[in-house]
């Protein structure tokens, strides 16, 4: 029988259960009716190393078999391992780097959170690794990935890591047993079954999640698929060639949610846009040593801020019907029970201003601030719309078709202004040098929220491509990297501190003018224990 075992590695730290985990898996074998066999490899106290175990499944039941039994390994072959399974991100880059995974074979499961080691404590500064070369280990060195904070979902569900490990391996689809085969072995492990299975289903359901979105991207990128969503289908194959096949994944997201925010031509634009990117980053590192980095987070960023939210897109999420189904799952009601949703919305004139022409939109913005020199406060329109009814439905989806009329609102040209003056630094910047072409691309992550916050977040991303984005003396040696380095620091800055306090000292450190103070009108109250007193 050609047939091979299924061959496991795990590595849990001390204190993390990996000997229970293991029994699981094994208890779960037996339940299902496969034969397996399990082997560890004690570690070294003191985070220096890991336990690992190592388990090998045969993929034919013992019912099957008859009276001939599989002869299962020792231990793991260099490059032939079906799945690598680390509860810490470093001790994942660890087992990689002993040659154990390979992008042909191997899946890796792995936790994003760290367990810091001894070399790692000893650094007088902070001696923290990057987590970032060893994401990129993961990526190169598996067939598939499944990276998971597994110590948030270990406390969310109040167990240890174990039981998360296991749900995460369950929903991988690595093995031939039934969620239900798990879930009976879990579920008679003791008083602390409960909580076992709360972490089962967290890490299953999370799996599942990036299981799903994985095929849903081969459909984005395989334009054959009869099963492809209609907005993924607006990507095919041909409008990602000019591209490297390491952006194909992250383009055809940001292609699709283009498309689907806007329409077809909108989606073009995003990739038109994108073409720029990669053409500077090519002329600033030829050999792309980098990776294309500054493209890959060009690309994320830009397709979130192409699809910002206005008050057309919160009518159209709102309308959704996924939205009334997840509603109803998170308050548990069941198809006999009535639910009625209501939304509040408080819309004001920039709100409305941003559907309107430029020379409306001005007038608009200008009446509501006479208003507010005037001390009053802000003019806007509480409102609530029952999205259960029909009438509430209706208006919110009325609402949501009019994104075709986006395109003439004063918002829609501002915002693609602000992108463009963006993008082009980020060209500048990678034609220059790949770094500072990189951290101008992350500067993409000011943009978020919606409001104040969303202002706030471009006016610090403007204030940061004006004065930090351009090298004094571009000819100097490493004028480029230290531009790199000053727009990465004025960044994390301005994430770190709302007020922009940390901010504007990271701009006056570098050079950088600090950001002008924006006028706040001052209103004026009546006191009515003054007015009690005089009467």
């Amino acid at each position: 029988m050609s047939t091979q075992p299924i061959s496991l590695l795990l590595c849990a730290l001390g204190g993390e259960g990996g000997g229970t985990l293991t029994d699981w898996l094994v208890d779960t074998a037996r339940h299902a009716g496969y034969p397996a066999q399990a082997t560890s490899i004690p570690g070294v106290a003191q985070r220096t190393g890991a336990t690992t175990y190592y388990l090998e499944f045969f993929p034919v039941p013992l019912a099957e078999l008859g009276a001939r039994r599989p002869v299962f390994g020792l231990n793991p072959l260099p490059g032939r391992l079906d799945a690598l399974v680390s509860s810490e991100l470093l001790e994942t880059g660890r087992q990689i780097g002993n040659g154990l995974a390979s992008s042909e074979h191997t899946l890796v499961i792995t936790s994003s959170s760290r367990a810091l080691t001894t070399a790692e404590k000893m650094v007088l500064g902070d001696g923290r690794r990057d987590e970032a070369p060893l994401l990129a280990l993961v990526r190169e060195h598996s067939r598939a990935h499944h990276v998971l904070d597994m110590a948030a979902l270990t406390r969310e569900a109040g167990t240890v890591v174990s039981a998360v490990m296991l749900g995460a391996i369950a929903a991988s689809g690595l093995l031939p047993f039934s969620r239900t085969d798990y879930e009976a072995v879990v579920g008679g492990a003791g008083g602390h079954a409960r909580a076992s299975l709360r972490g089962f289903a967290l890490a299953f359901d999370a799996v599942s999640a990036q299981r799903e979105q994985a095929r849903w991207v081969e459909q984005v990128m395989n334009d054959d698929s009869d099963e492809a969503p209609a907005a993924a289908v607006a990507t095919p194959a041909a409008l990602l060639a000019p591209f490297p096949a390491a952006l194909h994944d992250i383009l055809a997201l940001g292609h699709a949610r283009t498309c689907e925010y806007q329409d077809a031509a909108y989606g073009q634009r995003y990739l038109d846009r994108m073409q720029r990117v990669l053409a500077a980053e090519r002329a600033g590192d030829p050999a792309g040593a980098q990776g294309f980095a500054a493209s890959r987070e060009a690309a994320r960023w830009l397709a979130l801020w192409m699809a910002f939210d206005d008050i057309v897109r919160v009518a159209e999420l709102k309308a959704r019907a996924s939205r009334a189904a997840r509603v109803r799952r998170e308050v548990k009601a069941t198809d006999g029970d009535l639910l009625r949703v209501y939304d509040h919305f408080k819309p004001g004139a920039p709100e409305f201003a941003a559907l309107l022409p430029e020379s409306l939109a001005r007038r608009v913005l200008a009446w509501d601030q006479r208003r507010v020199q005037a001390g009053k406060a802000p003019w806007a329109l509480p409102l609530k719309v029952s999205s259960h009814g029909v009438f509430g439905l209706i208006a919110l989806r009325t609402l949501a078709a009019t994104r075709r009329l986006r395109p003439l609102g004063s918002r829609f040209a501002t915002e693609q202004a602000l992108i463009e003056r963006w993008l082009a630094a980020v060209e500048r910047g990678a034609g220059a040098d790949a770094r500072l072409g990189l951290e101008l691309a992350r500067c993409g992550r000011l943009i978020k929220g919606y409001g104040s916050t969303n202002e706030r977040g471009k006016d610090n991303l403007l204030h940061i491509v004006d004065h930090l984005a351009h090298p004094a003396d571009p000819a100097k040696p490493g004028a480029a990297e230290a531009e790199a380095e000053a727009v990465a620091q004025a960044r994390e800055a301005a994430l770190a501190d709302e007020a922009g306090t940390a901010l504007d000292r990271a701009l006056l450190q570098h050079g950088a003018p600090a950001r002008p103070l924006k006028p706040q009108p001052i209103r004026w109250h009546h006191n009515p224990r003054l007015k009690k007193q005089a009467s």
